[in-house]
């Protein structure tokens, strides 16, 4: 399945304005890197990919339409899914903040 591209362009219209935001196909998706780091990304299995604190991680899984991600048959803790309806325009915003702040205090690439 290839990514949203739609998704993709709502992504790329809010994070215009971030400074140090480049964007890379990976994975046969649409990801957003934050100086070097993938923060945020439509994702080839058709939803949302966030990075977020992994401190954060279980939290974050008990939101509605939040799932794990899963890399070689492993939870990447740190990493989340996030289904639609679960980035209605509200949401998307609340996604893209919680990946910029936590990328954003790795050291840069």
């Amino acid at each position: 399945m290839a990514y949203d591209e739609e998704l993709a362009f709502r992504l790329r219209a809010a994070l215009e304005t971030t400074e140090g935001i480049t964007s890379k196909r990976m994975f046969g998706g649409m990801a957003f890197l934050l100086h070097g780091h993938m923060a945020i990304a439509a994702s080839s299995k058709g939803n949302l990919m966030v990075r977020i604190d992994p401190a954060e991680h279980d939290a974050a899984l008990g939101e509605k339409h939040v799932e794990p991600m899963i890399m070689g048959g492993r939870e990447t803790r740190g990493w989340i899914r996030v289904a639609e309806p679960g980035y209605d325009d509200d949401d998307l915003q609340r996604w893209i903040a919680r990946a910029v702040a936590f990328t954003g205090s790795l050291p840069p690439q």
